[in-house]
């Protein structure tokens, strides 16, 4: 009986079962140097750079990480309907998916050399899809919903309506750039020696002369009273968290730092909201050390800081500065470059300055990749692509004569609703003030008209048979239903599909989201996205701030509220 007897499975760990990291305590107690960064003693986090010892070698003096190898993150693929489509003779088509939702698709007849190709951008509400082929690969000239599979295999419609708005490429590529930003803020956290809780860090007052020559480093002191540039949510009319600021432009790229020492210090107050509000929304945050004391990521408590970049000084105020860097993450961060060079030591100089903005630039779009912002950020991308079908769709019948006057949204128009898709968008990033957590989405819009054409419409989804597959042509390999092809001519697929395989696809608002997606969400301060949508579009009708939910909204408009979260409240933090 005795040998047939199963042993019980251990029980489950507990916190207090797991060999913690060591304290930032216990490591002080000890011989230095000591580390930039400790992981908090818990996990959580991923460490990058932990080698600062210099190299004997007098080769180490050349620069430790050639320009070269740095290279800034962008949405490439946000930007290819403007590059390719817009001005330019294509085709746009919307229909709607029983598992992906709402499709909108442009197809465009390209030249590539002497070859004839297709160039098709399929979006769902996950993803853009992305893809150009060789005619010649086809066994025939594909029809729209052919095509959309040739993109996205999982595309399950019977056919696809044609886009009959002479606005439409406005309203698409709108919606296609809403993911890029151009506008930045980092806070910048000064760290003295033995500092190791978040209400010491807060809490420095006066400015050392090394932490005064980074700063100078990092850009511009600029006053914040009547300030014109990108202000990073700070006050520039009443000085209410501060009077003065630092700024820079880096590659058209506006940059505002979040400096502790130079928002509002309170007195009485230990935790010094006034400094944590902001830096406490920030994603990504410098943290600035006069002397060798290891920074832990949870010693500042927020929902949102996702990145630390550490940097450490050495032969302050002199000719020979350098300046150490360490990287901590949160795991659900993916790497982002460029990679540390080996030591981690760099010069005072350009080749620094260059490698030091692109890595904080890289680890925010990193970032948003993380669980937290990806949800939201597909959330946030489905509602405005369900806004973008509805105006092509009540538009496109308005312009057949299908739909009365109120049916029809014209873009900053007066009547019915008011505002079409534009004022929609624009309500998507207001109603972020109202918001107790963080996201947001950078508004860019395009006065360009660009020529698109289209056949007959009629939008009547009647069951008829699915429409056959096309196969493709590739050497070496027979034909296959729907698309799936090889490499055609050194022109694969851009992205793939985003479906986990064995599962099947769903209608959720929030569903798994890719993590090699780029996107920047672009968070800015209200109040300047309010001031901007006014300059932009001055007569828009403009409705109360409210949250609606999208079983409420009318038939014949498009103009409604969805939930979404903000960011930079007093009340959004931590």
């Amino acid at each position: 009986m005795d040998e047939q007897r199963c042993p019980l499975p251990p029980p489950l760990k507990t916190e207090e079962d797991y060999i913690p990291y060591p304290s930032v305590h216990e490591v002080l107690g000890r011989s230095s140097p000591f580390p930039l960064i400790l992981l908090p003693q818990f996990g959580g986090y991923w460490i990058e750079g932990t080698n600062h010892e210099p190299k004997d070698p007098p080769e180490a003096d050349q620069p430790s990480c050639p320009t070269s190898h740095i290279k800034l993150e962008t949405n490439s693929l946000a930007k290819i309907y403007r590059k390719h489509f817009m001005g330019k003779e294509h085709f746009n088509y919307y229909t709607m998916d029983a598992a992906l939702g709402h499709l909108v698709f442009s197809m465009k007849y390209d030249v590539i050399g002497d070859q004839e190709h297709l160039r098709l951008m399929l979006r769902t509400k996950l993803k853009t899809h992305h893809d150009v082929i060789p005619i010649s690969c086809l066994t025939e000239f594909p029809n729209v919903v052919q095509m959309a599979k040739l993109v996205c295999e999982e595309v399950n419609v019977d056919r696809f309506y044609p886009v009959l708005y002479p606005k439409a490429s406005r309203l698409i590529v709108t919606f296609d750039e809403h993911v890029i930003s151009n506008n930045f803020k980092f806070g910048v956290i000064y760290q003295k020696f033995a500092q190791t809780t978040e209400e010491e860090l807060f809490g420095n007052m006066e400015e050392s002369p090394a932490f005064v020559e980074f700063l100078e480093f990092l850009g511009h002191k600029i006053e914040l009273h009547d300030f014109k540039g990108f202000r990073g949510g700070l006050d520039v009319t009443h000085g209410q968290t501060g009077t003065e600021s630092i700024y820079t432009n880096f590659h058209s790229k506006e940059i505002m730092f979040h400096v502790s020492t130079k928002l509002p210090y309170t007195e009485g107050d230990s935790q010094q909201l006034q400094r944590k509000r902001h830096i406490g929304n920030d994603i990504v945050a410098i943290v600035f050390q006069e002397e060798n004391t290891p920074f832990v990521p949870d010693m500042i408590q927020s929902n949102f800081l996702h990145a630390y970049v550490v940097v450490q000084v050495e032969n302050a105020c002199t000719d020979n500065v350098t300046y150490k860097v360490s990287v901590t993450a949160r795991d659900d961060v993916p790497f982002f470059g460029p990679a540390l060079p080996d030591p981690a030591i760099f010069k005072k100089g350009p080749e620094f300055h260059e490698f030091l903005f692109t890595k904080l630039i890289n680890a925010e779009y990193a970032c948003y990749k993380a669980e937290k912002f990806a949800k939201l950020e597909e959330r946030t991308r489905s509602a405005l692509l369900e806004t973008l079908y509805e105006e092509l769709h009540i538009n496109s019948q308005s312009m057949m004569g299908l739909g009365g006057d109120e049916d029809k949204l014209e873009n900053g128009g007066g009547g019915g609703g008011g505002g079409g898709f534009f004022e929609s968008f624009k309500r998507v990033i207001r109603s972020r003030s109202q918001s107790m957590d963080a996201m947001g989405l950078s508004n860019k819009k395009s006065h360009t008209v660009s020529t698109s054409h289209s056949g007959s419409f009629t939008h009547n989804p009647a069951e008829s048979p699915k429409t056959p597959g096309i196969s493709l042509l590739v050497p070496g390999k027979s034909p296959s239903k729907y698309g799936r092809r090889g490499s055609a001519i050194g022109i694969g697929t851009i992205e793939e599909s985003l479906i986990i395989p064995g599962k099947s696809p769903t209608r959720k608002k929030s569903g798994p989201f890719s993590s090699r997606r780029s996107s920047a969400i672009g968070i800015e301060n209200i109040q300047e996205v309010q001031e901007r949508s006014r300059e932009v579009s001055p007569n828009t009708q403009r409705t109360p701030d409210s949250f609606l939910s999208q079983e409420n909204k009318s038939d014949n408009s498009s103009n409604h509220m969805f939930f979404h979260l903000g960011v930079g409240t007093p009340h959004g933090i931590v």
